[in-house]
């Protein structure tokens, strides 16, 4: 299976994904951590367009022709990279759950942003402006939707599972109703 985990910067994404990981035994991808190897690496500088997710598509697909769960974890905020991590899903021949983070409350987003530090070394953390003005589509289609809003991190796990059971239980795939 490839859980795709999308939502803007401070919502909790990482921390979503890496309890889901830990909970479930599967593979996390972090574009971020990606991203940063590469500018590390001197080959390149940000903003680094679609080269981050290349490589994450990549190694998901190998993943999960191996038979793991894999958790895909990006801001994932156009049409373009949400269809190509379907495409993935449908070339390793399993299913795709699509899952957006939010946090409905602004001014806890807000705080979150403001106050947080990256684990990433060097890796620049938007301001709260940088994350007000981000290009980011509205999603288009069925997807799992995790308010993180008021919650601490393992009551938003306990909703994720939550509906990740309701959709194994129900036999289908989000992503193609």
């Amino acid at each position: 299976m490839l859980i795709v985990i999308g939502g803007l910067p401070g919502t909790g994404k990482t921390t979503l994904a890496r309890l889901l990981a830990a909970r479930t035994g599967a593979v996390h991808l972090r574009i971020d951590t990606i991203e940063q190897a590469i500018v590390r690496s001197g080959l390149a500088r940000p903003p680094l367009g679609p080269v981050g997710y290349a490589v994450g598509y990549a190694l998901a697909e190998e993943h999960l022709q191996q038979g793991l769960i894999v958790i895909a974890e990006s801001v994932n905020p156009l049409a373009v990279t949400r269809d190509t991590w379907r495409g993935v899903g449908a070339k390793a021949g399993v299913p795709t759950i699509e899952v957006e983070v939010i946090c409905s409350d602004p001014a806890e987003h807000r705080h979150r942003v403001t106050s947080r530090s990256t684990d990433i070394p060097d890796l620049p953390l938007p301001d709260w402006q940088q994350v007000l003005d981000r290009d980011y589509a509205p999603w288009d289609r069925e997807h799992v939707i995790v308010d993180t809003a008021g919650q601490d991190p393992h009551e938003s796990l306990a909703s994720l599972i939550l509906h990740l059971g309701d959709l194994a239980t129900a036999g289908r795939d989000p992503g193609r109703q």
